[in-house]
């Protein structure tokens, strides 16, 4: 994306209003950029209306979200990607759209489909489960999940091919069969730096599931709908992988998808007790886990930077330093 005619000293933030939009926009003002929150509905701009660190707050059209696109370019905007933005917006209309945008852009059509994802995941030589095409392939517990950034939403489990042969006729909507992998979750956040030339381990999260954590005691059919996440401290003989294997999705990324990864993103996974990592799916844009660091900091920042910053202010750091060193070009798409 040119930014050729941007004026660098008058940079304007902008997202939607929803998932991260808080911290990424914090983050921004704390560092000195104007701040444009995009709403799709009058109640959540009334919401985001009310925080001193948000300049502005627009109502827009998502359908037809070009508009404000091009209104966001007129405004000196760049935009920062999020998972809403990817469900609201869709991924269709967020490779189109005529604003610079945060990190690999072609990046959100893979993410779009689950078997893009695991194709790319294995191209990084990452360790992932078993993706079968039938349920007649099935030998064990499966669950199934619906293409696209919908939270767990529709998501389901079922222990064998025949319950899974039963249930999966219901399903009209495009889905993936993967085997379920018995362990714990952990979703780890990272970011690809194109002015340190690094890709950092920034936090994790856990995420906080209805039907699953919640006090259904068997009473109703589990489903993956997030609803919220918890910190999680890694064990720090897991980092060193972990750490790995981001540095390879990245490599992958540039490989099979063609741009450069920067900013922040997400591998999402299953430790097993044996502490073999499993990764069944990832987020190429800022993830709703780094909420909860906001404010006071991820706790692995400070092995960068000496100091806590939430990823709202790692956005930021990056968008000033890349544009003091000309170096925005490796930051948008």
């Amino acid at each position: 994306m040119d930014l050729s005619r941007y004026d660098l000293d008058r940079l304007a933030v902008a997202t939607v209003a929803s998932h991260t939009a808080l911290q990424i926009l914090r983050g921004a003002k704390r560092y000195g950029f104007k701040t444009i929150a995009v709403a799709g509905r009058r109640e959540a701009a009334e919401f985001y209306r009310q925080f001193p660190f948000i300049d502005e707050v627009w109502e827009a059209d998502f359908s037809n979200f070009r508009k404000a696109a091009e209104k966001l370019v007129e405004t000196n905007a760049v935009l920062i990607p999020h998972g809403s933005y990817v469900e609201y917006v869709g991924w269709r209309q967020a490779l189109e759209a005529p604003v610079p945008t945060l990190g690999c852009r072609e990046l959100l059509s893979w993410e779009a489909d689950q078997h893009k994802k695991m194709e790319l995941l294995r191209l990084a030589g990452i360790p992932t489960p078993r993706t079968y095409t039938s349920p007649e392939e099935v030998d064990g517990p499966v669950i199934v999940k619906l293409f696209g950034a919908k939270g767990g939403r529709g998501y389901f489990l079922a222990r064998d091919r025949e319950e899974l042969a039963k249930r999966i006729a219901a399903v009209k909507e495009p889905h993936i069969i993967q085997e379920y992998v018995f362990g714990v979750p952990a979703y780890y956040h990272y970011f690809a730096s194109p002015v340190y030339g690094r890709v950092e381990v920034f936090g994790a999260d856990i995420r906080y599931e209805s039907n699953v954590d919640g006090r259904t005691f068997g009473w109703v059919e589990p489903t993956f709908v997030v609803v919220g996440n918890l910190p999680v401290v890694l064990r720090e003989s897991l980092l060193p992988t972990i750490w790995r294997y981001g540095a390879q999705f990245a490599k992958a990324v540039k490989e099979a998808v063609g741009c450069e990864m920067a900013g922040p993103y997400c591998l999402e996974s299953i430790i097993k007790d044996d502490m073999s990592i499993s990764v069944f799916e990832f987020s190429g844009r800022i993830v709703a886990g780094t909420n909860i660091y906001m404010g006071y900091g991820s706790p692995y920042s400070v092995l960068y930077f000496e100091r806590p910053i939430d990823m709202g202010e790692r956005i930021a750091h990056e968008i000033r330093e890349a544009a003091k060193q000309g170096k925005l070009d490796k930051l948008f798409t």
